[in-house]
């Protein structure tokens, strides 16, 4: 039977010029390079100039994946930017993107679910047009966490990056099966009595101020690896695949620890698991795309292939996506 899925047509990504390497990091912290890289895996980070905003760095993935996509942006009719580091508290910076873009038609507007946001973009925008009311989407993921860091806090500064990634989803006739290219599964999940377990401290219904990112590593460590499998395992079960039938698994970039406990538990080849975040960090809502583009990049993903990505964020949230490029 035929149905509509969301094929991603191109994918793209943006990382602001200044790289702050751990040796930078340790000028200003109490820390050192051994230090970090033992405990997350991370090397460096980009971090947004003064003036560059969130929306500048999502403008230009975008470009980069409607170039990609061969798509002209007045195709585009839905936007969502996935952001937990806003322009603004309004209006949402998928607004601003439209904008930069010179898009004046359809709809745009931001999903805050932390790190697990492009998932839940991309759930949202897979929704809108299989039931067809768009046909082009622009999903962006894109932050400057640096915003928010409490830089005399090691324990948090030194797991965080800004950046950008974006893909260009269209609606197309599949037959319906397993064989499908597009977006073949997403799964969404959250549960808010963890909220205090990563967090920021402050906003403006509360505190007035923008706050800064507090975390219990230990705590977020345990449930991610276990939400993370847990979600991963729901998705293939859902779908009749087995974990060796994916060829690549896209993850959020959060920490080393966390993809190597994922893939011991699932019995995944680490070969399969792409790995960025030391380069870029954890880049919250940026990270998958970023990801994603990386293994573009590296002719890692190639038609027909089959690509997990999954994710955790505070609140906690969770979920992941099954695609067929």
């Amino acid at each position: 039977m035929a149905v509509i899925r969301s094929v991603i047509r191109g994918v793209g990504a943006h990382l602001p010029k200044r790289v702050m390497t751990n040796a930078d990091l340790a000028k200003i912290v109490d820390t050192s390079d051994q230090w970090i890289v033992g405990r997350t895996g991370i090397s460096q980070r980009h971090i947004a100039d003064e003036g560059e905003r969130t929306s500048d760095l999502g403008i230009a993935a975008a470009k980069q994946a409607l170039v990609r996509a061969a798509t002209d942006p007045h195709d585009i009719d839905l936007i969502i930017c996935a952001t937990a580091t806003p322009d603004r508290t309004f209006p949402a910076t998928a607004v601003a993107i439209q904008h930069g873009l010179g898009i004046t038609r359809g709809a745009a507007f931001d999903v805050q679910a932390v790190c697990t946001g492009f998932v839940y973009a991309l759930a949202i925008a897979d929704n809108f047009l299989k039931a067809g009311q768009f046909k082009h989407a622009l999903v962006v993921g894109a932050e400057t966490f640096s915003r928010i860091l409490d830089w005399s806090d090691r324990s948090t500064c030194v797991l965080f990056g800004d950046g950008a990634g974006a893909v260009v989803l269209e609606a197309q006739p599949q037959h319906g099966s397993r064989d499908d290219r597009g977006i073949l599964s997403t799964r969404i999940r959250s549960d808010g009595r963890f909220e205090d377990l990563l967090y920021v401290d402050g906003g403006p219904g509360s505190t007035k101020t923008v706050g800064h990112l507090r975390m219990n590593g230990r705590e977020v460590f345990r449930h991610a690896v276990q939400k993370i499998s847990g979600i991963i395992e729901e998705t293939l079960v859902v779908n009749d695949f087995a974990p060796d039938e994916i060829d690549l698994y896209v993850p959020h970039q959060a920490n080393k620890r966390i993809l190597d406990g994922i893939a011991k538990r699932l019995g995944v080849d680490p070969e399969k698991i792409v790995v960025t975040l030391d380069r870029h960090g954890n880049t919250s809502a940026a990270s998958i795309p970023l990801a994603l583009n990386h293994a573009f990049e590296q002719h890692r993903v190639k038609d027909g292939s089959l690509i997990l990505m999954e994710a955790m964020g505070g609140g906690f949230t969770w979920g992941a996506a099954l695609v067929r490029w």
